[in-house]
């Protein structure tokens, strides 16, 4: 299989050059997606519901990209503020209770966007 590359058409990824997610062979690899719903540019100032909207956009560049949240074999966590992780690591158990990836959550000093409370980025195995 050739190298596919999918995008949101979210305008960060033409002016900062890369790709929503990279297809290569078995392996889907999806960039760190913010809780901005793509669609209206709008991103909710609540941090579990931009944990949702990540999981969403993730979802769909899954899905186009011929994969499913079930394949995802490594998942990584990038939150502001450590009194944040339970409100995310809660939406990230709905949403992984039964796949289980390798995860890592990692409390770092900023995202790109002062509004960003959460970046989530997956990698992802077909059939994995």
């Amino acid at each position: 299989m050739t190298r596919c590359l999918i995008s949101t058409g979210s305008p960060f990824e033409k002016t900062a050059g890369f790709s929503r997610a990279v297809v290569d062979g078995d392996f889907c690899f999806v960039a760190g997606t913010t809780g901005y719903d793509y669609a209206t540019m709008q991103i909710p100032p609540d941090v579990t519901e931009q944990t949702r909207n990540c999981f969403r956009t993730i979802a769909r560049v899954l899905d186009e990209a011929g994969f499913g949240l079930a394949d995802v074999v490594r998942a990584r966590y990038y939150i502001l503020d450590r009194t944040d992780a339970d409100a995310v690591l809660a939406v990230c158990g709905e949403v992984f209770r039964d796949i289980r990836p390798a995860a890592a959550i990692f409390v770092i000093a900023g995202l790109l966007r002062p509004e960003m409370r959460v970046e989530i980025e997956v990698t992802a195995k077909r059939g994995g």
